[in-house]
């Protein structure tokens, strides 16, 4: 086995063969760090299969016990697949390990921390109520160890906290490096893939909110998981970012709570009933995330400004697309934000990048810009163009139909859309929309 010198970038994994100020891949500076890797012998390739040959393998997945966290895996966990469970640090992710563990009574687990001491994990897991006798623990972090552990023992699920944290001794670089994340992930996808083990692999996140180490990590595994929230809050969010063998996009909501997490089986419920009625600058939009919609509670507000540029700044949105819909609002409705502030938030740590959410932000800030009260019992659906139009959205029947469960009364959409609704008119008022200016001139109930 020979080894030589390769320089990696550590943000994205491109290699090079000597240093480089900025990677080409990625654009970051002085992110090439150099690793000491190692060729393998070539092994015999095997012999491709006409597709009438090869056989579709029928699985059952593992049911665990929160039916949400199910419905966003696609239906459970799929014997032989490689999760990722990315998030910031004391989020929940090994809490929510640890629970996964314990609703699957009938399986062989083993959880491998090398973190946090057995005694450790012993205490957060009497915290938990973890009672399950089949999940075994293990401070294991040498591959090749684990390996031939789960070669003699086959578990039927294998918990990984953190994969920073495993190394293989023939490659000459610490744990956490690039080299040894990436061999050390796709060994155990071979694992995996093999023994028909399904792996749960915690992932930690950087301060820009990726994963931890190259990129190719992501495209290695079967499935990515995204924990969001924020740590001062009890809501959190679980998002397929990537699944192999269901949707993505698809979201979990969680309440994190002293004996572990607890699912939230309504989760418009929960993002809209602490808003406050009567407050200018508040909205309700309903959004899709995945195949579900939910009602969110968007916030602005607009203050005169003290200094020559005024400030822009968004939670939960991206900041550019704030910045086009205040142009929209100054050009087309002829609101003159130049001499205000903008602040606009998102409820609930959720983040949303949708475009059937800009009319929603728009009539939140030409609320609060014209401090009228926007009527609290109608919901706004609609993209804005850069010419003041309101486009049409998919998926409009699961929006209204969401937004009159939940007791709404009116529902301000786009024209285009209306045809395709006109069965909920029973329940619902449906205000028709082609111009922002439309939409801006129903703000009413003067403060």
């Amino acid at each position: 086995m020979k080894t030589k010198s390769i320089w990696y970038c550590s943000s994205c994994g491109h290699s090079s063969t000597r240093w480089i100020g900025q990677c080409p891949t990625c654009s970051e500076w002085n992110s090439f760090h150099e690793e000491q890797t190692f060729k393998e012998k070539k092994t015999p390739s095997r012999e491709p299969s006409p597709l009438k040959q090869i056989q579709e393998t029928q699985f059952d997945r593992y049911q665990t016990s929160f039916s949400e966290l199910n419905r966003t895996l696609g239906g459970g966990l799929v014997p032989g697949a490689l999760i990722l469970l990315g998030g910031d640090p004391g989020i929940g992710k090994s809490t929510l390990s640890l629970q996964i563990a314990n609703s699957l009574p009938s399986k062989r687990v083993l959880y491998i921390s090398g973190e946090e001491s057995l005694e450790q994990i012993a205490i957060r897991a009497r915290r938990l109520q973890v009672s399950s006798d089949n999940i075994l623990f293990s401070n294991e972090t040498e591959v090749n160890a684990i390996e031939q552990w789960l070669k003699n023992h086959k578990p039927d699920l294998v918990i990984i906290d953190s994969i920073q944290i495993l190394y293989k001794h023939e490659i000459a670089s610490s744990p956490g490096s690039v080299v040894q994340v990436r061999e050390c992930t796709a060994a155990l996808m071979q694992i995996a893939k093999s023994l028909h083990i399904t792996m749960i692999i915690i992932g930690h996140v950087t301060k820009t909110g990726e994963i931890a180490g190259p990129r190719i990590l992501e495209h290695l595994v079967d499935t990515v998981l995204y924990f969001e929230g924020e740590q001062q809050q009890n809501l959190r969010i679980i998002r397929s970012i990537k699944n192999r063998f269901g949707p993505t996009d698809e979201i979990s909501v969680f309440h994190m709570q002293n004996a572990g997490l607890k699912e939230v089986k309504n989760p418009s419920q929960l993002f809209i009933e602490d808003r406050t009625r009567g407050t200018p600058g508040t909205v309700i939009m309903p959004i899709m995330e995945g195949s579900r919609p939910i009602l969110i509670e968007a916030q602005a507000l607009v203050t005169k400004t003290f200094y020559p540029t005024p400030s822009r700044r968004s939670t939960g949105i991206d900041p550019n697309r704030l910045a086009l819909l205040i142009a929209v609002c100054e050009k087309r409705a002829r609101l003159r934000l130049y001499q205000s502030d903008v602040f606009v938030s998102i409820t609930g740590g959720l983040r949303i990048n949708e475009p059937a959410a800009d009319l929603g932000l728009l009539l939140s800030i030409a609320s609060s810009f014209s401090n009228r009260i926007f009527d609290p019992d109608t919901a706004v659906i609609g993209e804005v163009g850069l010419g003041g139009e309101v486009r049409s959205v998919p998926r409009i029947e699961a929006r209204v139909k969401e937004a009159s469960l939940m007791g709404f009364k009116r529902c301000i959409l786009p024209t285009k859309n209306v045809a395709s609704v006109r069965s909920f008119e029973r329940d619902v008022a449906l205000c028709p929309v082609s111009w922002v200016e439309e939409a801006i001139e129903m703000i009413s109930h003067k403060n």
